[in-house]
């Protein structure tokens, strides 16, 4: 999964304005000067990584963007939304359970060394072992073995290695899954299905530090050296000059900048001296048709933008008539329109219109409704005082005020605000089960399929190893997703995420506001510049002016 950092958007009037009262806050030519001065990179807005950069450990947006420069996936994703093999020469079953995947010839690693199918298995099995506690590892639960490597807390760990998953030989990978899931291969383009090198591994089996900070990919870009999080603020890249696959046409480095203000970023960008900006705020939308023209792009998106409920963990919030009446006390179409100047689109599903299996209207609470929200506030004792959180480097800050000004409105109780400084800072707090208020949470897919909204936020085996932070469990959603995992083909399992769908819509463990709309903008010394289906960007695409 995908959480994302970024609002993207747009800002301000009436309804801001009461918030804001309320609260009080093989390249060629690499592009160097005739003089032979060193080549300019181009240089995109991150912000700063959760983590270390290790693939099965990265399950936001921001060190997705990073790894997806520096590693090839097995499988990316066409307009149409089907899986195509990139580093895959193929990937078949004749069952939906046991599977083949074929490697393409030619990939090696940046110290030189050839990719082989055993990468992979001992990548997955270090993902998939609990004691590694690694933040992606709940993608391998489909596959044979993975209950061996997750006995549970306090038990031990009896094997390394998962019985449904072999290299047959160097270029062919074989993989038993527990039960038949017909969209194993559309998973297989997420940043945990990476592989790693020998070298990515120390004496003790474990992935080394100094990996995560400067690893070693098979894909586009080679790390220039070490990044530091925390004290390095860029990470700087190479075209790696054996890559296979489609190369830049005349530059050959990248620079991710790290900032903690989107706005600050935006100014760069209008300077030049920022060259990509996928994360525009509310503050800098509202411009940047003007000051950007062609250079501002607005397209379809399949994320979502939730408000996120630690239902678990603060027993305030465990009625769901609570939920229900914040969820109508919202006014999702005015924040759409107005705070986002119409860059988003109100939420009624738990799906995005973007993919197969959304409904429109489906959530009924989604429609705001403010005297019922009153009502049904006070008769399920709803608590005098709420906290919102969300991470101030994403452009939050006001359609969060304007979310607190609702509840204030129109539930008649203390609704406030709080900033965290970094992304990273509020999904560790998250994560440790610390913060206990609402909370800002977005998703950006890692695969395009209606399971992708389900399981890795709100199943019951995403709490340990996935991003159920609200801790939400529901053995009969659960059983739903089985079903569905489980069905001959795609059209027949999504039948059955539609009714776990349902589940969610009843229980309501977040509150659905808005469908995202991708808002970027690009400086004068580069075009071509897209950004695919995952949200990331594709740099092979872009030239340099």
């Amino acid at each position: 999964m995908r959480v994302t950092k970024g609002a993207q958007i747009v800002a301000g009037t009436a309804l801001l304005a009461l918030a804001v009262a309320a609260c009080g806050g093989g390249a060629s030519d690499p592009g160097t000067a005739a003089s032979g001065a060193a080549e300019t990179p181009v240089r995109m807005e991150l912000g700063e990584p959760q983590a270390l950069l290790v693939p099965s450990n990265t399950t936001e947006t921001e060190g997705s963007e990073a790894l997806g420069a520096v590693f090839e996936p097995l499988v990316t994703y066409d307009d149409n939304k089907n899986a195509v093999e990139a580093a895959a020469e193929s990937i078949t079953s004749d069952d939906q359970k046991v599977w083949t995947i074929k490697l393409k010839s030619g990939y090696t690693w940046h110290n030189g060394e050839p990719v082989v199918a055993q990468n992979y298995v001992d990548a997955w099995n270090y993902a998939a072992n609990q004691e590694n506690a690694q933040s992606g590892g709940y993608f391998f639960g489909r596959i044979d073995g993975y209950a061996d490597l997750n006995p549970g807390e306090g038990k031990t760990v009896a094997t390394k290695t998962m019985k449904g998953l072999k290299a047959v030989d160097d270029t062919t990978l074989e993989v038993t899954l527990t039960a038949p899931f017909s969209q194993f291969k559309t998973m297989l383009g997420y940043t945990a299905f990476y592989p790693l090198p020998k070298a990515a591994f120390g004496a003790d089996g474990k992935v080394t530090q100094q990996f995560g900070e400067q690893p070693i990919g098979q894909g586009l870009f080679k790390m220039d050296k070490p990044y530091r999080k925390g004290t390095d603020q860029t990470i700087d890249l190479t075209v790696y000059d054996k890559f296979p696959g489609t190369k830049p046409k005349n530059w050959t480095k990248l620079q991710f900048k790290i900032y903690t203000d989107a706005d600050v970023a935006f100014n760069d960008l209008q300077a030049n001296n920022l060259d990509i900006h996928d994360s525009l705020s509310p503050a800098a939308i509202a411009t940047a048709k003007t000051t950007l023209g062609e250079r501002y792009q607005d397209v379809p998106d399949a994320g979502i933008g939730y408000i996120g409920v630690p239902l678990k963990y603060n027993p305030d919030l465990n009625k769901v008539d609570v939920r229900k009446a914040i969820s109508m006390a919202i006014d999702r179409k005015t924040i759409a329109e107005t705070v986002f100047s119409g860059t988003r689109a109100p939420a009624d599903d738990f799906i995005n219109p973007a993919i197969a299996g959304y409904r429109q209207g489906a959530c009924k609470v989604c429609t705001y409704n403010p005297a019922e929200a009153r009502k049904l506030y006070e008769a399920a004792g709803g608590p005098k005082t709420i906290e919102l959180g969300y991470n101030a480097d994403g452009g939050h800050k006001e359609w969060i005020e304007a979310v607190a000004n609702n509840l204030r409105s129109n539930l008649g109780i203390e609704a406030t605000a709080k900033p965290f400084e970094k992304f990273a800072s509020i999904l560790d707090s998250l994560k440790a089960k610390e913060y206990k208020g609402l909370f800002r949470m977005g998703w950006a897919i890692d695969y395009p399929s209606a399971e992708n909204y389900l399981t890795p936020i709100f199943s019951t085996g995403a709490i340990a190893n996935g991003s159920n932070y609200g801790g939400y469990s529901n053995e009969k959603f659960d059983a739903l997703l089985a079903k569905g995992d489980q069905a001959p083909t795609i059209e027949e399992g999504l039948k059955f995420y539609q009714q776990a769908d349902d589940i969610l819509l009843e229980d309501l463990p977040y509150i659905p506001v808005y469908f995202y709309r991708n808002n970027s903008g690009y400086s004068t010394s580069v075009k071509n510049v897209k950004v695919n289906l995952l949200n990331q960007i594709e740099w092979a695409d872009i030239e340099k002016v």
